[in-house]
């Protein structure tokens, strides 16, 4: 991996699709989505951030390992936020039934 490769990967796909992915998690989770259309959705993004990063920086557009590692990237922000958006979700609708007991779980109230 080349300098210009790095900067775009952390450009393009962590802070731009990224970013995407994060507000997909979290919108998902506030609509009460199951997890499982969060993957669906970091593919589509997947799809984008390889587009882009071949229209705007000239590099493969057909290039199956960096699609699996962008993708891959994309899809853990999505479900970490995915996570902790439930996670708030849940102890702000039930406050009386749950109580948070980290970033990425809740318990019930004794």
């Amino acid at each position: 991996m080349s300098g210009d490769t790095v900067m775009v990967f952390i450009g393009l796909t962590v802070v731009v699709v990224g970013g995407a992915g994060v507000l997909t998690g979290q919108a998902l989770a506030r609509n009460w989505r199951p997890a499982w259309q969060v993957v669906f959705a970091c593919f589509g993004l997947g799809f984008v951030d390889r587009f882009l990063s071949y229209a705007l920086f000239d590099q493969r557009l057909l290039d199956p390992l960096r699609f699996v590692i962008d993708t891959l990237v994309i899809m853990a922000m999505a479900l970490i936020a995915y996570r902790i958006s439930r996670v708030t979700g849940m102890v702000k609708q039930y406050p009386w039934e749950y109580e948070r007991s980290g970033p990425f779980a809740y318990r019930e109230k004794s």
